[in-house]
């Protein structure tokens, strides 16, 4: 592993490169990043950077966003494969046929869904900032894809009518509301923190519900001592980084995405070796689906 990181940290500099990590990956991924975000903060990251490269290692849409925001760099993800399930549950056009039939609603998606969907609504939202972008719409109906399980939570939060897809994500709903049972029963002291993936039965048992990005400030300002964690496992690599204090139980070891263990050191170096697997978002679908992403960044 040593002679891959050497050769990695080598090529970066060579290339001009910069490795982009989401909280979910390995934790040997995680510690070669030059910087640990969310999807949207990758991003952020990516147009921000000032290098020709960007090894983005998550999942396809996280790259395809890097390139609608950052189109004069070279995004590349190390596995093709790399998918998500919960993006590919909607098409551009289920969209298209859900704008037909509610003609009088804005149409919100989740940052976590594909580039073409992105071209077809008006404003993107992510987990942190959802109910903030649905309240900021001056239309009564909304409909919202393709996390009905965000939309449930952002529904219970806003005077809005909301037209949710019936899009989930697998990894999330293996959480289970007995996992954070048991987990509470083995630890009483600890603070719950769940995605608002989850299912309602699970965010109605948390102390919090929060996005990646808010459950590492969450954990960073609140002075308990021991977490619950109801996400993707490879977070509490970070969690624990950050405060190596404090000790971080995960909800379920069940609540691990595939796609997200993908990327291993060896294909990252690959990436950088071969220039591999480059990601470029058409710039007819780029043009427009930046639209969703600027407006989103205006929401306050």
């Amino acid at each position: 592993m040593e002679e891959i990181i050497k050769e990695i940290n080598k090529l970066r500099k060579e290339k001009n490169a910069v490795i982009l990590s989401h909280n979910y990956q390995r934790p040997e991924v995680q510690d070669i990043a030059d910087y640990v975000a969310d999807s949207l903060g990758l991003s952020q990251k990516a147009a921000d950077s000032t290098a020709d490269v960007i090894v983005l290692c998550g999942v396809k849409f996280m790259a395809e966003t890097a390139s609608i925001l950052s189109p004069d760099k070279t995004i590349l993800i190390p596995d093709p494969g790399a998918g998500c399930p919960m993006a590919n549950m909607i098409t551009a056009k289920d969209v298209r046929e859900l704008r037909k039939k509610h003609p009088d609603a804005a149409c919100v998606a989740y940052i976590n869904t594909n580039a073409d969907i992105k071209a077809e609504i008006d404003v993107c939202c992510t987990s942190s900032n959802a109910v903030e972008v649905v309240n900021s719409l001056d239309s009564k109906e909304v409909i919202f894809v393709p996390d009905k399980y965000l939309g449930q939570y952002v529904a219970a939060r806003t005077d809005k009518k909301l037209i949710l897809w019936n899009g989930f994500c697998p990894t999330h709903v293996r959480i289970q509301p007995e996992d954070i049972e048991r987990e509470r029963k083995e630890h009483p002291d600890a603070k719950v923190m769940v995605h608002p993936e989850c299912t309602p039965q699970v965010t109605a048992l948390a102390d919090a519900v929060l996005s990646t990005g808010k459950m590492l400030e969450y954990a960073r300002k609140t002075d308990a001592k021991e977490f619950i964690v109801g996400t993707e496992v490879g977070i509490i690599h970070q969690l624990q980084k950050q405060n190596p204090g404090t000790r971080f139980y995960p909800a379920t070891k069940l609540s691990t995405c595939p796609n997200m263990k993908k990327t291993t050191l060896s294909k990252v170096l690959s990436s950088l070796q071969n220039m591999e697997y480059e990601i470029i978002v058409p710039e007819k679908i780029r043009k427009k689906a930046v639209l969703s992403i600027q407006r989103m960044l205006e929401v306050r």
